[in-house]
C-alpha cells in the first residue's frame, strides 16, 4: 500500500513572530485609542453638561431676583398711593406697615443678588441700589404728614417723586436684566464653541481609529488568507492520512480475521484431531488395563481420558471463538443461532436471533462483519448491560441489510461511556460504507442498529428462513 509521508509542523519563523507582534500591538493599540476617545468623550460632555446647568441656573438665579426686586417696587408704589390717598388713619397705618415688609424683602433680595453678582453688573446694580436709597430717603417725610396732608399733597408728590423714580428703578432693573440675558448668550455661545471642539476632536478619533482599523483589518485578512491556505493543506494532510488510515484498519481486520481463520483451522484440524487421537487410544489402554484387572491404574487412565476430553473441549470453544466453521460452511444465521444457544448456555441470558429473508450467499465481509457485531454486542450485554432478554434482528432490505441488537438492561450515557468494542463496531461498518446508531439511556436499555449497502448476490440465492 502506498504511503504519503507527513511533513513535519513547520517551526515559528522571525516574519511571523514579527507579524504576530504586529498585530497584537496593533489590537492593543486601537482599544486604548478606542478607550482613551471614549472616555475623553464622556469627559467632555460631562463638562458641557455642568457648565450648561451652570449658566442655566445662574440665569435662572438672577432672573428670579430681579423679577422680585420688579415687584416689590411695583408694590411699594401701590402701598405708598394707598397710604396718600386713605383718608382712615388705621387704614394707612396697615399700608404703611405693608410698605415697610416690601422694604425688608427688596432689601434681603438685593443681598442675595450682589452675592451673585459680576464684573458687568456690578455698576448697573451700584447705580440702582443708589437710587433705592434715594427712593426711601425721599419716602421718609410722608410717613409723618397727617391726614390733611395726605390729602392735599399726596397726588402731587406721587405724580412727582414716587412714579418717576420708580420707573427710573425699573429701567435699571430692565438693563441689568439685558446684561444677564447677554451673559447667557454668551454662555450658550461658550456651550455651543465647546460642542463644535468635542466634534472635531471626535472626528479626528474617530479617524485615527477607522485608519489604523483598516490597517489591522489589511494585515489580518492577509494573515487569515494565509492561515487558511495552511488549514486548507493541513486539511488535505489530515484527509489523506485518515483515508491511509482506514486502509491500514481495514487491513488490519482482514489481517485478523484471516489469522483467527488460520489459528481456529489449526486448532481444530491438529490440535483437535490430536487431543481426539489421544482420547480413543487411552480408551483402548483403559479396555486392556480393565482385561489385566491391574488396581488403580484404570481410575488413572480414566482421570487422564477425562483431562483430555475437557481440553478437547476447551480447544473447540477457542476455535469457535476465533473463527466458527459453520460460518465458512453453512453461513450466517446458523453461526448466529450457534452464538445465541453458546451465550446462552454460559451465562444464562435469553438470546433471540430473527433472520428475515437473510441471503445464503452474502460476502465474506458482510457475513464476518455482522458476526463480529452480534459477537461484541452480546458480550457487552453480557459484561455491562445485566440484561436478561436480547433480541438479534437481521433483516434483508432492497438496498442492503438491517442490524439489530436491542437489549433490556441498565442502559448508560452514550457520550460518556464509549468503550473499544463500539468503536470497533463503527470502524467495521464505516469500512463496508455503512451506518451505525446507538440508542440508549440510563435505565432503558440499548438498541444497535447497524445497515450495510446491498451486495451483490447470486439471483439463484434463496433466502434463509426466519428462525429464533
Amino acid at each position: 500500500m502506498k504511503r504519503t509521508a507527513t511533513p513535519p509542523v513547520r517551526a515559528t519563523g522571525p516574519l511571523e513572530s514579527y507579524s504576530r507582534l504586529v498585530l497584537a500591538i496593533g489590537f492593543g493599540g486601537l482599544l486604548l485609542l478606542m478607550i482613551f476617545a471614549g472616555l475623553d468623550s464622556v469627559r467632555r460632555l460631562r463638562q458641557i453638561q455642568t457648565s450648561g446647568d451652570n449658566i442655566r441656573e445662574s440665569f435662572l438665579s438672577h432672573t428670579r431676583l430681579l423679577e422680585q426686586i420688579r415687584a416689590d417696587l411695583y408694590l411699594s408704589g401701590t402701598y405708598v398711593r394707598d397710604y396718600l390717598l386713605e383718608p382712615d388713619g388705621s387704614k394707612a397705618e396697615g399700608h404703611r406697615a405693608s410698605l415697610l415688609k416690601t422694604r425688608n424683602e427688596m432689601e434681603a433680595a438685593l443681598q442675595k443678588y450682589e452675592a451673585l453678582l459680576n464684573a458687568e453688573q456690578s455698576v448697573p446694580f451700584r447705580t440702582l441700589t443708589q437710587e433705592l436709597q434715594s427712593y426711601w430717603s425721599v419716602l421718609e417725610p410722608v410717613f409723618t404728614w397727617s391726614a390733611a396732608e395726605r390729602r392735599d399733597r399726596g397726588y402731587t408728590f406721587l405724580r412727582d417723586e414716587v412714579f418717576p423714580r420708580r420707573m427710573a428703578m425699573l429701567g435699571i432693573a430692565d438693563q441689568i436684566a439685558g446684561i444677564n440675558e447677554a451673559q447667557l448668550n454668551a454662555g450658550k455661545q461658550a456651550m455651543l464653541e465647546m460642542f463644535s471642539q468635542f466634534r472635531r476632536r471626535s472626528f479626528l478619533a474617530i479617524g485615527v481609529t477607522i485608519a489604523v482599523g483598516l490597517l489591522l483589518a489589511v494585515l489580518s485578512m492577509r494573515k487569515i488568507v494565509r492561515l487558511e491556505l495552511e488549514t486548507a493543506a493541513r486539511h488535505r494532510e489530515t484527509a489523506t492520512a485518515r483515508a491511509e488510515l482506514k486502509q491500514l484498519s481495514a487491513r488490519l481486520v482482514e489481517v485478523q480475521e484471516n489469522e483467527r481463520r488460520a489459528i481456529s483451522r489449526e486448532l481444530h484440524d491438529q490440535v483437535g484431531q490430536a487431543l481426539t487421537g489421544i482420547r480413543v487410544e487411552l480408551a483402548n489402554l483403559s479396555g486392556r488395563i480393565r482385561a489385566s484387572d491391574l488396581p488403580g491404574v484404570e481410575a488413572k487412565a480414566q482421570e487422564i481420558k477425562e483431562l483430555v476430553e475437557d481440553s478437547l473441549g476447551v480447544v473447540r470453544n477457542m476455535a469457535l471463538l476465533l473463527r466458527p466453521s459453520m460460518l465458512d460452511d453453512l453461513g450466517l444465521v446458523p453461526a448466529l443461532q450457534w452464538q445465541a444457544r453458546e451465550v446462552s448456555k454460559r451465562t444464562g441470558l435469553r438470546v433471540k436471533v430473527t433472520a428475515e429473508g437473510v441471503c445464503d450467499d452474502l460476502p465474506e465481509d458482510h457475513k464476518t462483519c455482522i458476526y463480529r457485531i452480534v459477537q461484541e454486542s452480546l458480550h457487552n450485554c453480557v459484561q455491562h448491560a445485566a440484561a436478561a432478554t436480547v433480541r438479534v434482528t437481521v433483516r434483508q432490505q432492497p438496498r442492503g441489510i438491517l442490524v439489530e441488537i436491542q437489549d433490556d438492561g441498565k442502559g448508560f450515557d452514550a457520550e460518556q461511556a464509549r468503550g473499544m468494542g463500539l468503536l470497533g463496531i463503527e470502524e467495521r461498518v464505516s469500512h463496508l460504507g455503512g451506518s451505525f446508531a446507538l440508542e440508549t439511556q440510563p435505565g432503558h436499555g440499548s438498541r444497535v442498529s447497524v445497515r450495510l449497502p446491498a451486495a451483490e448476490v447470486p439471483e439463484h440465492s434463496l433466502p434463509a428462513r426466519p428462525s429464533a
